[in-house]
């Protein structure tokens, strides 16, 4: 089994998210439905600092109005070169199915993963991208039809902040 090393590729991926930010989010109200109305929300988060030599990270994001929080665990694997995704909210507990993907030479991140939507089985798809040393953006996906057609359904663009520790 191969140890990560600070100069392999993928290594550091998600160094950029280190720091305190503030978010906004939007969620679209009721997914898979044909609705287009979104919910838009504040949203705070904190990623600690790089874990693993750059192979790990953890951050948590607090939404003050909806009275939760989440927290998303970031590990990479060396032998496949591939992250994985591992979110968890306040109201469960319940650490939810990896979503694992990479980063691309665009800079843009994809991850893919299968779960569930109101009993629905779905592909959930992450994308990260538009990423700079003040901000970034991600976006949520679900399709139910193996990737062929996909539903944004929410949106966070982040704004460092400078506050907090990491």
């Amino acid at each position: 089994m191969s140890t990560p090393s600070p100069g392999q590729p993928g290594i550091g991926d998600f160094d950029f998210l280190v720091g305190a930010w503030d978010v906004t989010n939007r969620r679209l109200l009721a997914p898979l439905t044909g609705s287009t109305e979104w919910d838009e929300f504040p949203g705070t988060a904190v990623c600690h600092s790089s874990l693993f030599c750059g192979a790990a990270n953890l951050d948590e994001i607090r939404f003050p109005t909806k009275g939760f929080s989440g927290l998303t665990l970031r590990l990479f694997d060396p032998v496949r070169a591939q992250w994985s995704l591992n979110w968890v909210n306040s109201r469960t507990g319940l650490l939810q199915p990896p979503i694992v993907g990479r980063f691309h030479d665009d800079g843009n991140g994809e991850f893919y993963g299968e779960d569930t939507h109101e009993n629905t089985p779905v592909l959930c798809r992450f994308i990260w991208k538009q990423i700079t040393s003040v901000s970034a953006h991600w976006e949520q996906a679900f399709s139910i039809d193996g990737g062929e057609t996909w539903e944004t359904n929410w949106t966070m663009a982040f704004r460092r902040t400078g506050k907090g520790s990491a």
